[in-house]
């Protein structure tokens, strides 16, 4: 249980900087591009749509150990010694990036809307004033976007006790040695394949506290403004 809280905690943090940083990254560049706008929304949006065990099941064939895309990729460039990806020392990093690149696409989604909704008078407000263009991001559109990732970094906190699908479908059973166990997916192992109800209710009553405890704390630390 305690590796499953803290590999849950690790992809809180992950949430935070590798979905919603990214897709911050990501939505201010497309907000600032005249031509292909529609397309890079679509295509960052897409794998939200994607089924998480059919995710799962594409990068299990990436990362396999013999003829893995991964590992044909690194053998064409001359690398000889095959890499597990999938064992006990890199098992939790390969099933975190299936997870950060699936959501990044929402959050883009809501920034990318909130920043719509910034007036375009300020910006030539700002233009005139002799701002820059990395200015007008610091000075603009950071700040006015200050709710909308409060409310997206809320989200991702929030959701990433709720991870189960697509982990489960690369790692079932938290294999290796159970170094991939999330509070979600240690919950349903224990649901299926023990008969201690009181553990397993336990583990659901602490997935509720967790969520409730961190919502507060990330309000707390993330307020809302008023403009």
């Amino acid at each position: 249980m305690r590796v499953a809280v803290r590999n849950t905690i690790l992809m809180m943090v992950v949430t935070i900087i590798g979905q919603v940083g990214i897709a911050i990254v990501l939505a201010l560049l497309v907000d600032n591009i005249s031509h292909g706008a529609k397309f890079f929304r679509t295509v960052y949006f897409f794998p939200i749509v994607i089924s998480a065990t059919a995710l799962g099941l594409m990068f299990n064939l990436i990362f396999l150990y013999d003829k893995g895309m991964v590992n044909q990729l690194l053998e064409s460039l001359g690398v000889t010694e095959l890499i597990d990806w999938k064992g006990e020392k890199l098992a939790l990093i390969t099933m975190m990036l299936p997870v950060m690149w699936q959501y990044v696409g929402f959050y883009f989604v809501i920034l990318i809307t909130g920043l719509n909704n910034i007036s375009g008078e300020l910006y030539e407000a700002a233009a005139i004033d002799g701002a820059t263009g990395f200015q007008k991001v610091r000075y603009v559109s950071i700040p006015l976007l200050h709710n909308v990732m409060c409310t997206c970094v809320v989200l991702g906190v929030t959701g990433a006790l709720k991870v189960f699908d697509l982990p489960w479908t690369m790692f079932p059973k938290g294999i290796p040695l159970g170094e991939t166990w999330l509070t979600g997916t240690y919950m349903y192992y224990q649901t299926f394949n023990t008969k201690n109800v009181d553990y397993r209710s336990a583990i659901a009553v602490l997935i509720v506290v967790l969520g409730i405890v961190t919502a507060k704390v990330i309000n707390t630390i993330f307020k809302e403004k008023d403009y």
